[in-house]
């Protein structure tokens, strides 16, 4: 299957900790095609290297590009990231949305770029004229303006996203696993021998009662074979006290 990453582009940056800082974004979510047009400070840039922290590979193979013309000469669909109003007629997409747009266009072997814009200004109407398509970022409007590596970060977890699927919620077993019925069921056992003995079951006539609800608050609990084998030695060791005192 073909599978064709998008480009990252961005659109004359001012500050090259903000590269560096981007390339490492990109590349924690496993993309590595940067392009950057007309940079402020020049290319290569040593202050994109240093705030790159490992991603400098990405770096090393970024296309730099006179103006953004020639950046998407080879695209054929673009978004442009803009958190302000516009006077120009386009799609508008959220960032999952348009992730995974570019992700179901890249499987067919499309070139799909993401325009990012200036620190202090952002895209220029002229920049999102050639895009196919907005991305807006459902941002604080008293303060809509995002930093261009918070940017770049935010686009590029969507496009990891649209990539692998995610579990929402799971658990970090250490080692353990889940305890079986059989193993919660003696644990069961266990206590009500025990407070049995010690008398805990009483009045006798509420005693059916408090064995179940103790049994179901087991049947709640999500126990591990560790957590069974805690409560098992706690209990045998509290009767180990009792019969020492």
């Amino acid at each position: 299957m073909t599978d064709t990453p998008p480009a990252f582009i961005l659109v004359r940056p001012q500050m090259g900790e903000n590269i560096g800082a981007a390339a490492r974004s990109m590349l924690n979510f496993g993309l590595d095609h940067m392009r950057v047009v007309a940079p402020r400070d020049g290319w290569p840039n040593e202050r994109a290297v240093a705030l790159a922290s490992g991603a400098g590979r990405v770096l090393d193979a970024a296309m730099l590009a006179q103006d953004t013309g020639a950046a998407v000469g080879d695209c054929s669909f673009v978004f442009a990231t803009t958190a302000r109003d516009r006077d120009l007629t386009k799609p508008v997409y959220s960032p999952e949305a348009a992730m995974a747009e570019a992700r179901a266009r890249g499987l067919r072997g499309e070139r799909v770029a993401i325009l990012f814009g200036p620190e202090r200004t952002g895209l220029e109407n002229d920049d999102i004229a050639l895009a196919n398509a907005i991305v807006s970022v459902p941002t604080n409007p008293a303060f809509a303006s995002l930093n261009l590596a918070q940017c770049v970060l935010l686009i590029a977890y969507e496009w990891r996203r649209a990539c692998a699927a995610q579990v929402p919620v799971s658990t970090a077993m250490a080692g353990t696993e889940w305890a079986t019925q059989a193993e919660v069921s003696a644990l069961s056992e266990h206590f009500e021998r025990t407070l049995d003995t010690a008398g805990f079951f009483w009045p006798e006539g509420k005693a059916p009662a408090m064995k179940r609800h103790l049994r179901n608050l087991w049947s709640r609990l999500p126990l591990t074979r560790a957590d069974v084998q805690t409560f098992h030695g706690m209990m045998r060791q509290m009767v180990r006290w009792k019969e020492r005192g």
